[in-house]
């Protein structure tokens, strides 16, 4: 009998919540904005942001040369970076105000200024310098205007060791130009990519993002049409929070585990991003993810009273996220506080564990610690996604009772 007992409590629980599933399902399908931050959002968001950094690298950056040699050597100089895939040589400058009012412009993005006795130093084997004056506000073009000339200067150097060395072997010549061989291998982002480096972490950030968004608007909604009252028949009804939780995240998991594969499979695959995963090791991972978020969602939503509300808070977050994650900002430059608040996102978890398992080719046991964090986060906001509509049933029924 008391078998018989603990199978129908069981059986009505899961009744109960797939009721509490249908109700949720039907609410969120008439709700519009939910639908949007739910289906909208993050189909149509990843792809703007993976179509704007498709070129992955910036190439051709603007750049005007100051010549005050007017020699062979310099003309060289400028042929070779003009050459470059990074850099093209946009205007001549008389002198470096004129230069300098070009970057101001934002015509040209740096400035090669030769001097005058760069030629006549090299021929009486004396050290010349080229400077090279870079605009700061954007990384990407810096990169590639100083790594240029940079490269060239140093190319130029084996040229003028070889001539100088009077070897009689090609051998001879290239270990007297580099006699310690350095071989550069790019791990785990060969082309130097930016696109490849940041939009992983991007899209599981977009993930939690939209799933709190939409959670909580759903919560400010039902707040604003006093829709919480309903929940003292429901409570009556149903017995119990749990079984309420449950079925709302049923149906956000429901949802999730589409949206989730479209952000984490599908789009790398269109873009060509890093996707070295093994498929039974993401389904691990995204498993305990999608339900932490789906949970830190749910008790999010306890703070928000208007729709709008949740918007302001989440998307104010969002940049300080992706640099907590580790994936923008090295995680061992970021300050003990920092990373203590961190930890109660499970983006932080979830992006460290996707970029090594999609990015680098690892497995579940290199993500362990990161994958028994976002179940203890599942564990962690269940719990108090429980609590926080017990005090709102709680709430309700007392403001059921004054109406009375």
């Amino acid at each position: 009998m008391k078998q018989q007992g603990i199978l129908h409590t069981i059986a009505d629980g899961v009744r109960d919540a797939c009721h509490i599933w249908y109700d949720e399902l039907r609410l969120v399908l008439k709700d519009e904005g939910v639908l949007i931050f739910f289906v909208i959002v993050p189909l149509i968001y990843p792809l703007l942001y993976s179509w704007i950094y498709n070129n992955e690298t910036v190439r051709e950056v603007p750049v005007v040369v100051v010549d005050d040699s007017h020699s062979a050597m310099s003309r060289q100089f400028i042929r070779m970076c003009d050459a470059s895939p990074d850099v093209q040589i946009k205007y001549y400058a008389s002198d470096i105000d004129e230069a300098q009012m070009l970057v101001g412009r934002q015509i040209v993005k740096a400035i090669y200024r030769i001097p005058a006795d760069f030629e006549s130093n090299l021929m009486r084997m004396q050290q010349s310098v080229v400077s090279v004056y870079c605009d700061m506000s954007l990384m990407l073009t810096y990169k590639a205007a100083y790594q240029t000339a940079l490269a060239v200067s140093q190319t130029m150097n084996k040229e003028i060791q070889i001539q100088l060395a009077g070897h009689y072997t090609k051998r001879e010549e290239q270990i007297q130009a580099a006699p310690l061989q350095c071989d550069d291998v790019a791990l785990y982002n060969p082309g130097g990519g930016y696109g490849s480096a940041v939009l992983p972490a991007v899209l599981m950030l977009i993930l939690q993002q939209t799933l709190v968004l939409g959670i909580g608007m759903a919560a400010g909604t039902a707040r604003e049409t006093n829709r919480f009252s309903d929940l003292v028949p429901i409570q009556r009804h149903y017995h119990g929070t749990f079984r309420i939780v449950l079925g709302k995240a049923m149906v956000y998991f429901m949802i999730y585990a589409v949206m989730g594969t479209w952000l984490t499979v599908v789009v790398p695959r269109i873009f060509n991003f890093p996707h070295l995963a093994q498929w039974y090791n993401l389904l691990m991972l995204m498993l305990p993810y999608t339900l932490a978020c789906i949970f830190f969602g749910i008790t999010v939503s306890c703070l928000v009273r208007y729709r709008e509300n949740v918007m302001l808070l989440m998307v104010f977050v969002s940049i300080p996220l992706l640099f907590l994650s580790g994936a923008s900002w090295p995680q061992s430059a970021i300050p003990g506080f920092w990373q203590g608040i961190s930890w109660l996102f499970p983006s932080t978890f979830g992006v460290r564990a996707y970029v090594r398992l999609n990015s680098m080719g690892g497995s579940i046991g290199d993500v362990l610690t990161e994958y028994q964090i976002l179940w203890l986060h599942v564990l962690i906001y269940f719990v108090i996604a429980c609590l926080v509509y017990r005090r709102q049933i709680q709430l309700a029924c007392h403001h059921a009772e004054e109406t009375v």
